[in-house]
């Protein structure tokens, strides 16, 4: 949930600085609706990997033996 708020409130940005970002793009529009969107989504599966990746992780231990004090 937070990668994807993340990814919105970059996309806001982005389409904000599109007169900035105009100067960096060759041969693309600075507004092109499908570059923005490959991007979001790329963003958000790496976003989404990264986050299974530890919980499949965290998963795998016995919450009885995590919380024993010893």
């Amino acid at each position: 949930m937070l990668a994807l708020c993340g990814v919105g409130i970059g996309l806001l940005v982005a389409f904000l600085f599109t007169r900035t970002l105009r100067s960096f793009l060759f041969g693309v529009p600075a507004t092109d609706s499908l570059t923005f969107a490959a991007i979001a989504l790329l963003i958000a599966a790496v976003a989404c990997i990264a986050s299974y990746i530890p919980a499949r992780r965290a998963a795998r231990i016995d919450p009885i033996i995590s919380l024993r004090c010893e």
